[in-house]
């Protein structure tokens, strides 16, 4: 059950892909996707290596410790959702968009938690997952933030 269920994650990540990746914002896009990635993959491979979750399935289980899966697609086209969902909102519109994936991505990990084997908590609860994916949703929005200011910064000093 649960290599399918990884299958499927899998296969729409990338059926989403091609959608995420097109139009003027392209650049911030990939920027966002990969920042992403780099940031999940650090933070799980700390999580994992102090021993306070471990992914009993995972792919290529041999090499990674961590599922790569999650880390390199998943939460990363999340964030590229999440970002074009906020773009052009205000911090309290951006605070509220933010739950919309907190809390059901905690949610959605306690029931998996409970009912598969694609990871087991250790050290770690609903809430360390709130605060892991607040963290970085936020980290990866003052990137897109820092981006656009360079970007209206760059745009002046062309017009001059």
């Amino acid at each position: 059950m649960e290599k399918r269920l990884l299958h499927l994650l899998f296969t729409l990540c990338m059926l989403c892909l091609p959608f995420l990746f097109r139009g003027s914002k392209m650049r911030e896009n990939l920027v966002i996707f990969f920042s992403k990635g780099v940031i999940a993959t650090l933070i799980d491979a700390y999580v994992v290596g102090t021993k306070r979750i471990e992914y009993p399935v995972r792919p290529f289980p041999k090499i990674f410790k961590t599922n790569i899966v999650y880390d390199i697609l998943f939460f990363p086209l999340l964030s590229v959702i999440w970002v074009k969902l906020s773009y052009n909102d205000s911090f309290g519109k951006i605070l509220l968009k933010s739950l919309l994936f907190s809390v059901p991505m905690s949610l959605g990990q306690w029931y998996l938690e409970k009912y598969s084997k694609l990871f087991k908590w250790k050290k770690w609860s609903p809430l360390h997952t709130f605060g892991s994916v607040s963290f970085t949703l936020f980290t990866i929005r003052g990137l897109v933030g820092l981006i656009k200011m360079l970007d209206k910064f760059k745009h002046n000093q062309n017009v001059t």
